[in-house]
């Protein structure tokens, strides 16, 4: 079972911190600290949104619009945080 948990876990961790740097980028880009028309920031910028809309997607279906802020991060990222934390371990046996 160490098998299967440990990858899965390291995963999910590898998804949490980039979702963090993904949520702080936003928030940077939207006061203004960082320019997209710079070519890094923007380079970043997009292969973050590359590996985080597909889950964003689904998530943004189910939630009622709310235009200005999107709220789809903020659900994923609660997910993650009860994958790794409550539901993993308690599959596992772990908890």
């Amino acid at each position: 079972m160490l098998a299967i948990y440990g990858p899965l876990q390291l995963i999910l961790g590898i998804v949490y911190f980039v979702m963090i740097a993904h949520i702080i980028m936003s928030w940077l880009i939207n006061f203004q600290v960082l320019n997209l028309h710079q070519p890094l920031v923007m380079q970043i910028w997009q292969g973050l949104n590359r590996l985080l809309e597909p889950m964003y997607e689904p998530i943004r279906r189910i939630l009622p619009d709310t235009r200005p802020m999107d709220l789809a991060p903020l659900v994923a990222l609660i997910i993650v945080i009860s994958l790794r934390t409550y539901i993993l371990p308690v599959i596992f046996g772990f908890a």
